[in-house]
């Protein structure tokens, strides 16, 4: 697992994995770690998010590195789950192209919209219709990769959730977002928010109220995501037209 940033760490996906049966392994470049040259040790790569800007490698001297690491773990189908900044980071490292949201920052507890495609996907396959997720946001993956596909939508940004080749996933928002951690975001990631005349510490108190809900949804698929990484996801059979 990659992290960005001490505020953006593993979060309950510390315990969902490992529980799930993968050994967690947490670089922090953020914090002086040397990130990984190849993929050849591990069965699964996750990339969390982080206040850097996908489309600017200055604004973080390891980005380069890390979409390095996501272009060798979509050519070698590894399965990977990408989060938010590491959404946009697999985005760009695969033809995609990430800037600053048109419709502003995105944050709070919020509902996305699964695109029929998904029910056929082996990760989302079985999430509901309208999943409850956590936003906290102001870039937006504005063009999907070349043969992306697109898994979930909204209408403030279309791409929140997509796949890019067999096995990697990229996820706009979060759901791995114990309370302690939406809080600090609305202390400290809120000036965007109060810019749109909202109140960040509310925004995230509501969320902290929808965190059960997040958790009922998501955790079986992250539960979905071990089980690939292991060897032992599911086949999903194709929807057939009546």
């Amino acid at each position: 697992m990659v992290t960005h940033s001490a505020s953006e760490g593993p979060g309950t996906l510390a315990a969902w994995l490992p529980e799930a049966g993968l050994d967690l392994e947490v670089v922090a470049p953020w914090n002086g770690e040397e990130l990984p040259t190849g993929l050849e040790a591990y069965d699964a790569l996750v990339v969390m998010g982080g206040p850097q800007q996908a489309y600017d490698d200055s604004s973080a001297p390891w980005l380069r590195a890390t979409k390095e690491l996501l272009r060798l773990a979509v050519a070698g189908s590894v399965p990977t789950l990408a989060i938010c900044l590491g959404a946009q980071l697999l985005a760009e490292a695969t033809g995609g192209r990430v800037e600053k949201g048109a419709a502003g920052v995105e944050a709070g507890a919020r509902l996305v919209a699964k695109r029929d495609i998904a029910w056929d996907d082996e990760l989302f396959a079985d999430v509901p219709f309208t999943p409850t997720v956590v936003q906290w946001h102001e870039d937006a993956v504005v063009d999907l990769p070349p043969g992306a596909v697109l898994l979930a939508g909204s209408s403030r940004y279309p791409h929140q959730a997509f796949r890019v080749g067999s096995r990697a996933w990229g996820l706009q928002f979060h759901i791995e977002t114990p309370p302690e951690m939406v809080r600090q975001w609305g202390r400290e990631y809120g000036e965007a928010v109060l810019d749109a005349g909202l109140d960040p510490v509310a925004l995230a108190e509501l969320a902290v109220e929808q965190l059960p809900e997040v958790e009922a949804c998501w955790r079986p698929v992250v539960v979905r995501f071990a089980e690939i990484a292991q060897g032992r996801g599911r086949t999903v059979l194709p929807l057939v037209a009546s």
